[in-house]
Formats: structure tokens, C-alpha cells, sequence
């Protein structure tokens, strides 16, 4: 009867689907639950009876408005949305489990979610100085395991990381260039390496699990090749240099196609494995398919003014492109939009060529940039201030590069002839034996590591 009495005292007077109600009225009229409970798997039971009466009342729910009987499940969605919001503001949030965002504990209900400051790459956990001069580039390999530094001593080094200890341990050294190493590329496998060598006419593609050298791109002895790139099918390598040269070969080194005339600074395979991304002495990136059998297409991306651009990388889904300008520091620009989507505020920069990257799991949502201070910055995405200042280096870091499987860890190359690992506070860290760690971690040497945040 009390069900009876809302129904025509607070529902009808709504004068909502008064048919619906009058049908809804009937029902409760009736002496037995079986035309109620028909829906159920035990009719008759009590427990059918209660699912019954519950199918009832969301049934009814959908036609009483929102403003006298809240919808279903609807505290459930306030919750859902309530850790969404705190999952967005916690900037460290998406480092977690390697870069897959896990779901928030239920301690959010209580207190607002953050993630703690130190399990982030803000500490210096290992410093490698087996580089005798300035270190001008270095990179992680695609899987995560290897990371290869080089730099005005005519070497590269490659080193094995292990990710249960957060530990690089050199493992070879790729030697024989003829000038200084100023930027190098992987392929996509892992397996190769192509090395570009200051004021030299060809780039050196070695294989990095033997060291030996698997061949040379080389097309002039007039050519100066300073970039290159692998296509993301690993079939196709790009070069090119500033006295304009740019070529595209195929995966043993045999040039393809070539364009003249473009004096290239940087270049970037897209995910297409066809479109080149090349920022050229014009101060802007265009975008070129060389394919001289269909014929050669390029189109401009965007323009800078009025510095030249340095460096530049692209993300992983291949949306946005980061560039290192020169007197201006970092600027984020989207490549189907063509604009600039935000100026990045505290890397020094003057005519140093700098290289910064994409880090942080799948969605590469942290940007770090080395810095003419000395410093190494760390940002999130979508602002502009540094969210980390690292310090330790005592000269310009030229690079930094941030493990692209296991992002909780970034490394640094500066003109100090070191090169700084950074991972998070030493609670976040794997302790399997304390004095020998940190006796690994030194390199051999006797003095401090000096920290962002103190002395290890």
C-alpha cells in the first residue's frame, strides 16, 4: 500500500506517462508476485522476489526525471569520475607499472590521490664516465635494453640496462669513426645502429650485438652527413647533412632516391614509413615522400621565427613535434594541426644544439630537455613550467633520452664527459645488496653522486 501511495500521490502528479503509471499501478495490485517475478530464474523464491522489485524500480527510473529520483548506479559514476579527475592531476601518476596507468586504491574516497615526489626520475642512480671528452648524444634502443652514447672522443659506447636493478653495464665499444659522433639512430629491431660523424661525407651502420660494422651510406665526398633516420618498418634509411645533401636508402644502404637543394638540420621518419619530416637552415620542418618511380611530394609543417631549428623529434603516435630552437629553448607543435601548442619555459639555450625527447609510458606524456645551465628539465605535456629541475652536471647537457619501456628511468650526456642515469628515490629502487649497489652504481669511483635532491 505505501508503494501504491507514491505512485498516486508523488508519481502522477508529475503527469509523466500517465498511462505507464496507471499499468505500474495495476501491478501492485495484484495478490501474488508471479506476474512481477516472471522475469526471474527461481520464481517464487524470496530471492526472486527482491530481484524482481529491483528490475521494477530501474525500470521505473527511467521514467521519473532526474530532479525527484536520482538515476541508476549514479553514485558509482561520481566515484568513477571522481578518480578519474585525481588520476589527471597526478602528474607522476602514469609512470606507474611502466607506463600503464593502474587503477587508484581506495584511499582516494578519504584523501585526495598523489603520487609521491621520489618515484620519478629525480635522483642520480649511476654515472658513467668511460667517455674521455664531451658527450654529445646518446639514446636508448627501442626495446629498452641498450643505450648507446657518443660523442667528441670519435667513440660509441653501448651499454646493456638491466631492468630488475636499474643498471647499465658497458658492453661494447664501437670504435674507428673519424671525427667527432654527433648523432646516431636506431633501428626499430634493436639490433643496428647508424652513426653520423661530424664533417664526414658517409654515416657508419654497425651491428650492435657483434660491434661489427655491417656497412657505409656514402654517395659524395663533397657530402657532410649529420642526420639520419630509420623508416618505423625498419626497410628504409634517411640522411642528409646542411650542405644539401638528403637521401633515402634501403636497409643495406643502397640510395634510393635523392633531393637536391634542401640543407637538412634534422630528420624524422612518420609512422607511414614514406612521409620524411626534414627541419631545414629555413627555420621551418616540411614534410617529403621521396619516391622518385611515383613521384617526389613535399608540403610544409610549420615555421619558426625567427630562430633556426636545432633539433626536433616526434612523439609516438606520430602527433606532435618537439623542437629545441635556437635563443628560444622548447616548443610544442602539433603536425596535423600546424600550430604551435605551447612554449616550455626554463631551458637555456643559445646556439648549443640540444636534444630533448618524448618519455613516460605509451602516451608520452612528459617531455625532458638538457639545458646550457647545466640542468635537465622534466615537464608535463600540457604545461609549461618544469615539473623537475635535475641537477648534477656541471657543463651543458647536450641530450637526454628516457627509457621508452621502462620509464622510470632518463639519462642525461653532457659536455662534462659524463653521462647521469636518473631514477626515482631510493625507497622506489630494488636493494638487493646496498654497499655493492652503490659500488656498481659509482663506476669504480670513490666520490659522492650528487643528487637532485642531496648526496647518495
Amino acid at each position: 500500500m505505501d508503494a501504491l501511495k507514491v505512485l498516486q500521490t508523488e508519481l502522477s502528479v508529475l503527469k509523466h506517462n500517465q498511462q505507464r503509471v496507471h499499468e505500474l499501478s495495476s501491478l501492485l495490485m495484484r495478490s501474488h508476485v508471479l506476474p512481477i517475478a516472471k522475469a526471474g530464474s527461481h520464481q517464487g523464491t524470496k530471492s526472486a522476489d527482491q530481484q524482481a522489485r529491483l528490475d521494477l524500480m530501474h525500470r521505473l527510473e527511467a521514467f521519473i526525471p532526474a530532479s525527484v529520483m536520482l538515476p541508476p548506479r549514479r553514485l558509482m559514476t561520481l566515484l568513477d569520475q571522481s578518480a578519474e579527475f585525481q588520476t589527471d592531476r597526478c602528474l607522476r601518476h602514469s609512470l606507474q607499472n611502466n607506463g600503464i596507468v593502474p587503477p587508484l586504491d581506495p584511499s582516494f574516497l578519504t584523501r585526495d590521490h598523489k603520487c609521491a615526489n621520489d618515484d620519478f626520475p629525480c635522483e642520480t642512480i649511476q654515472v658513467l664516465t668511460d667517455h674521455e671528452e664531451e658527450v654529445f648524444y646518446c639514446k636508448f634502443s627501442p626495446n629498452g635494453l641498450k643505450l648507446a652514447t657518443g660523442g667528441k672522443d670519435h667513440t660509441v659506447l653501448i651499454y646493456d640496462y638491466n631492468p630488475q636493478t636499474m643498471a647499465l653495464k658497458l658492453s661494447r665499444s664501437l670504435d674507428g669513426h673519424s671525427h667527432h659522433v654527433v648523432f646516431f639512430a636506431w633501428s626499430p629491431d634493436s639490433s643496428k645502429l647508424a652513426v653520423c660523424v661530424d664533417e664526414c661525407e658517409e654515416i657508419s651502420v654497425w651491428n650492435v650485438d657483434s660491434g661489427s660494422l655491417d656497412f657505409k651510406i656514402s654517395q659524395s665526398t663533397d657530402d657532410s652527413l649529420t642526420s639520419v633516420a630509420w623508416s618505423a618498418d625498419g626497410q628504409k634509411i634517411a640522411c642528409g647533412g646542411i650542405r644539401g645533401q638528403f637521401y633515402q636508402c634501403d636497409s643495406i644502404g643502397t640510395v634510393l632516391d635523392s633531393k637536391e637543394g634542401v640543407r637538412v638540420q634534422a630528420l624524422a621518419y612518420r609512422k607511414d614509413s614514406r612521409s620524411i619530416l626534414a627541419a631545414d637552415t629555413h627555420h621551418r620542418i616540411r614534410s617529403y615522400i621521396l619516391d622518385d618511380e611515383i613521384g617526389q611530394t613535399d608540403r610544409m609543417i610549420l615555421q619558426e621565427s625567427p630562430d633556426g631549428i636545432m633539433t626536433f623529434t616526434i612523439d609516438e603516435n606520430d602527433r606532435y613535434a618537439l623542437l629545441n630552437v635556437a635563443h628560444q629553448g622548447l616548443h610544442l607543435w602539433s603536425i596535423e594541426d600546424k600550430c604551435l601548442v605551447r612554449r616550455y619555459t626554463g631551458v637555456k639555450q643559445g646556439e648549443c644544439i640540444i636534444h630533448s625527447c618524448f618519455g613516460g609510458g605509451p602516451d608520452n606524456t612528459f617531455i625532458a630537455s638538457g639545458s646550457e645551465n647545466s640542468k635537465v628539465y622534466i615537464y608535463y605535456i600540457s604545461r609549461e613550467t618544469p615539473i623537475a629541475e635535475l641537477t648534477g652536471h656541471s657543463r651543458t647537457v647536450n641530450c637526454v633520452s628516457w627509457n621508452p619501456v621502462y620509464p622510470k628511468v632518463l639519462v642525461s650526456a653532457s659536455d662534462d664527459s659524463t653521462v647521469r642515469v636518473w631514477g626515482p628515490g631510493s625507497r622506489f629502487r630494488p636493494s638487493p645488496s646496498t654497499s655493492s649497489s652503490l659500488a656498481s652504481l659509482k663506476n669504480g669511483h670513490d666520490e659522492s653522486i650528487h643528487c637532485g635532491n642531496g648526496v647518495v
